[in-house]
């Protein structure tokens, strides 16, 4: 049994980041800020709440906030969340020409833009997880650094229905 808003609204601030402090990697600053906002009519509610927070963050706490986000289909030590997303699509189970492509990316990726390439993985395949790293590695550092605070996002809404399912 997960959560239920109502529970989770009377919480003390210490229980409440607890509970929420990993639905944004490893910044439970974000929950601990939005728990002065209680309380939420719904999960939704809270989501945006705290997706606010992430757009009002200064421009450094938010590139730490996507720096904190490992890479994709790499095999290092990463929040519990991370792994369960991304083995629940395979990337904890590549082939080795696989591993290598994300390597790559990986790579490429970072050197360019000094941030870990982040896509909400749940629900997708490998296939098309690999096709759009390979699309986004093109895009500008403004606009990419927008859409990985849009994945991260996406993210955080999947770990939080996760918590209150």
């Amino acid at each position: 049994m997960g959560y239920r808003i109502i529970d989770i609204n009377q919480m003390p601030q210490a229980e409440f980041v607890a509970a929420l402090g990993g639905v944004f990697e490893a910044t439970p600053s974000i929950a601990e800020q939005v728990w002065c906002q209680r309380p939420f009519e719904d999960l939704s509610q809270l989501h945006q709440a705290m997706v606010t927070i992430v757009e009002q963050l200064p421009e450094a706490s938010q590139l730490a906030l996507i720096r904190a986000h490992p890479d994709l289909g790499s095999r290092v030590q990463m929040a519990s969340a991370s792994v369960k997303e991304q083995a629940s699509v395979g990337l904890d189970r590549l082939s080795p020409s696989e591993y290598e492509q994300f390597q790559q990316l990986n790579a490429t990726y970072q050197a360019k833009f000094g941030f870990p390439f982040i896509m909400a993985v749940t629900g997708q395949r490998k296939e098309t997880i690999l096709a759009v790293f390979a699309q986004r590695v093109c895009n500008d550092p403004v606009n990419e650094r927008q859409q990985a605070l849009l994945e991260i996002g996406k993210i955080a809404r999947f770990r939080l229905d996760m918590l209150f399912a």
